[in-house]
Parts: C-alpha cells; sequence; structure tokens
C-alpha cells in the first residue's frame, strides 16, 4: 500500500525554523516529482514547493527565500526546510506525490506565534 507520512511539524515563534519530513514507501520514489501544500485556517490549499525527478526545484514567491525542498531518493524522503518562519506561514502541511500514480499524506500541522 501506497504511503506518505509527514513528520516535523511543530509550534514555533516567529523567526524561528523547521524542517518537514514526508517518507514515501509502496511506489519507485525516484519517478516522482515531490510536491509540498498548505491549507491555512480558512484558506484553500496551496502549492508551496516542487522538485521533479531531475532535482530541478520551484517555490511560490510567498516562501522562496526563506523555504527550500530537498530530496533523498536513498531515503525515500522528501522535506521541507523552512526559515524565518511567519504567523502567516501557520497551515497543516501536506506532502503529494505526481507521476504515473498521485498520492497524498495525511498532513502536519505548523503553527507560527508568540
Amino acid at each position: 500500500q501506497v504511503q506518505l507520512v509527514e513528520s516535523g511539524g511543530g509550534l514555533v515563534q516567529p523567526g524561528g525554523s523547521l524542517r518537514l519530513s514526508c517518507a514515501a514507501s509502496g511506489f519507485t520514489f525516484s519517478n516522482y516529482a515531490m510536491r509540498w501544500y498548505r491549507q491555512g485556517p480558512g484558506k484553500e490549499r496551496e502549492l508551496v514547493a516542487i522538485i521533479d525527478s531531475r532535482g530541478s526545484i520551484f517555490h511560490a514567491s510567498s516562501v522562496k527565500g526563506r523555504f527550500t525542498i530537498s530530496r533523498d531518493n536513498a531515503k525515500n524522503t522528501v522535506y521541507l526546510q523552512m526559515n524565518s518562519l511567519k504567523p502567516e506561514d501557520t497551515a497543516v502541511y501536506y506532502c503529494n506525490a505526481q507521476g504515473p500514480g498521485q498520492y497524498w499524506g495525511q498532513g502536519t500541522q505548523v503553527t507560527v506565534s508568540s
């Protein structure tokens, strides 16, 4: 069975950092582009970052320069390093795999508050 399991969320102060992880299993990870989405309270789900199977990356303008997506194919894991966090980054963060199939994780909560 396909699984995407996010971890690393939590409560941090503005200006702080978190590193999210998404561990994948049940499919050929290296053949998939990996994405991070987020959904804040009362808001629609939005794309945060993409890393494709070649390692090319995209970050949304709202997080560019603060967040970095990366992947480790040997570990079947995609990461989102989040620095200089702002209250508006508060959201549930979801891992997504796009390729021959499409899969979603369950989400991990990130709360940025003082």
